[in-house]
Parts: structure tokens; C-alpha cells; sequence
């Protein structure tokens, strides 16, 4: 397994960087995906762990109190208020606060993800709903020749078991299709440099890839729900 680079605080342009590149040029949002599943749900209340600068914030603009919590001091200065900076295997939050908690992609950051998950089901009341998300590990593999991205301590093919030792049953919607869609070389880069690729591979597949370059899409989205006696 290899390590992850946690440089949301150090270089946050890095992790921006990525982020421009996914909304120019995805045809399916994850947040807004999330964000249609929360409003179906009914859910008023939303803890949003590894909010970043506000992606699902931005998808429910009406309606419902999304907190925001992450780790790095700056994507909560960025994210929309309310956002705490706090451990997500740690939450400053009571027993049963949350109608939904909402973890994309983040969980992967540490080393024992059913810290969290086990936080997580603490503050959600009863019936309430996780919503997790993980990338395969074969994710883009049009890249593979230049960069793999190591595995995780959350990726796709184990995320819906780590979620059920501590949800129980859980719901699994996958995803494996050409999602996105680079126009030129330097969205090759810019796409690769986003997902924390060493510059020189980004530099090598942006030169040797002729565009336009579709690139396919894996991962996992995990839905559990809270049953308390």
C-alpha cells in the first residue's frame, strides 16, 4: 500500500488544480450525484467529512445545513460557513446530530478508516444515512503506462466491507465508463498533476498521448443507514 501525500495545507493549488480539471471536463458530477441522494432522503441535516472548499456545498445551496469538516486549515477557510477544522476519526460533534454524514474520497487519508466510520455512525441519529466514496484502484487506466496511483487504506474494492464491519448492510453503486474527457495536452497534465502524479509522468503522458484522451472512471459510491434498537 502506498503512502498518500497530504498537501491540502501546503499546496492547496495542487489539489484546486485538480478539482478545475474534473469540471471542465467530466460528464457526471459526484457531488451533484451525492447531493440528488440527500435531497431524496429527505436529509436536514449534513456533516460533510473532508468538505474541502465546498464542492457539495455548492450542490445544496438551499435547503438543508451542510457542516463542513476537514483536517486542512485551508479548505475550511475556503469552504462556506459553517466548517470546523477537526479529525475526522475524532468528531467535536454529540451522539446523534446528523441526519446524513457524507465522506468523498477522503477516507483513504487514513491509516484505520473505521475510525471514522465508527465516528460517523456515532453522530448520526437513528435511520440516518453515510454516504462514502472511494476510487478503484484501477481507476484511469489509460495512464497506467506512466503513473499508477498506490493503493489506499479505502479504495473501491474494499470500501463497501470496511463500511459494513461497522454499518452493517450497506448499498454499493459502481461506476466504469469514459467519464471524462481531455481536450489537449495540458489538460493531460493538469489532470494528472491534480491526482498528485510526479511531474515528470504527467510531463511524459502529456507528450506521447495524442488528444483528445477519454478517460475511464472507477469507484464506489457506499450507502448505509443507522439502526438502533
Amino acid at each position: 500500500m502506498g503512502s498518500v501525500v497530504f498537501d491540502y495545507d501546503s499546496a492547496p493549488e495542487r489539489y484546486r488544480l485538480g478539482t478545475a480539471v474534473a469540471r471542465a471536463h467530466s460528464t457526471a458530477s459526484l457531488y451533484a450525484e451525492v447531493a440528488t441522494r440527500l435531497v431524496s432522503l429527505g436529509a436536514r441535516r449534513i456533516l460533510d467529512v473532508g468538505c474541502a472548499d465546498g464542492p457539495l456545498r455548492s450542490e445544496l445551496l438551499a435547503g438543508p445545513l451542510v457542516v463542513g469538516l476537514d483536517a486542512a486549515a485551508a479548505m475550511v477557510c475556503a469552504h462556506p460557513a459553517p466548517a470546523v477544522r477537526a479529525d475526522a476519526a475524532r468528531l467535536p460533534f454529540v451522539d446523534a446530530s446528523f441526519d446524513a454524514v457524507t465522506a468523498l474520497n477522503v477516507l483513504y487519508h487514513l491509516a484505520d478508516p473505521r475510525l471514522a466510520l465508527r465516528e460517523a455512525r456515532r453522530v448520526l441519529r437513528s435511520g440516518g444515512t453515510l454516504l462514502a466514496s472511494a476510487i478503484a484502484r484501477d481507476d484511469s487506466p489509460e495512464f497506467a503506462r506512466f503513473w499508477r496511483r498506490p493503493g489506499t487504506s479505502f479504495d473501491a474494492e474494499e470500501a463497501p466491507s470496511l463500511v459494513g464491519e461497522v454499518f452493517g448492510c450497506v448499498a454499493v453503486h459502481r461506476w466504469d465508463a469514459p467519464l471524462v474527457t481531455l481536450p489537449d495536452a495540458a489538460a493531460v497534465r493538469d489532470y494528472l498533476l491534480g491526482r498528485q502524479a510526479p511531474p515528470d509522468a504527467a510531463a511524459r503522458a502529456a507528450e506521447e498521448l495524442r488528444p483528445p484522451v477519454q478517460v475511464t472512471k472507477r469507484g464506489a459510491l457506499v450507502i448505509a443507514a443507522v439502526t438502533r434498537a
